[in-house]
């Protein structure tokens, strides 16, 4: 069965925003590639451009959150995008509340964590870095 895996452009700030995701849900990173490494003569990278991340990935479970920072000659990402979140399936309510609540922390809250109408316990929230994210645990998917 193919899996999902989602991926985040950054304007610049891929690596401090990773490295907050880090903080709430642990583990390590399992690539941290940046533009410098690309260099050569037919790819040149501008020097305030080099450290910058290309690629990062943090496993999470069974998935891999993944992003980038965008080059600047490929224009700015929209900080505030609004078509897409990014889903978290907690396997229980300790859980949902532990991420909801290290993710949340300088973001929005759209809808707090609770107990939702149709059976979960859910909460859904912009963070600091303007992604948005849906937390959600139901014992009927564990």
């Amino acid at each position: 069965m193919a899996k999902i895996n989602p991926h985040i452009n950054f304007n610049g700030n891929a690596e401090e925003a990773f490295t907050f995701y880090k903080s709430v849900f642990g583990g390590e990173f399992a690539m941290v590639m940046r533009f410098s490494a690309l260099a050569s003569p037919d790819f040149p990278v501008a020097e305030h451009e080099a450290n910058k991340i290309m690629h990062i990935a943090l496993p999470i479970g069974t998935s891999v959150l993944m992003g980038n920072d965008v080059p600047e000659i490929l224009g700015k990402t929209n900080e505030n995008e609004n078509r897409s979140k990014i889903a978290i399936s907690a396997i229980s309510k300790e859980e949902a509340d532990h991420i909801f609540n290290g993710l949340s922390v300088g973001g929005s809250v759209e809808m707090p964590i609770g107990d939702s109408p149709w059976g979960s316990y859910f909460g859904m929230f912009r963070d600091k870095y303007g992604i948005e994210w849906m937390v959600d645990y139901d014992p009927k998917y564990n």
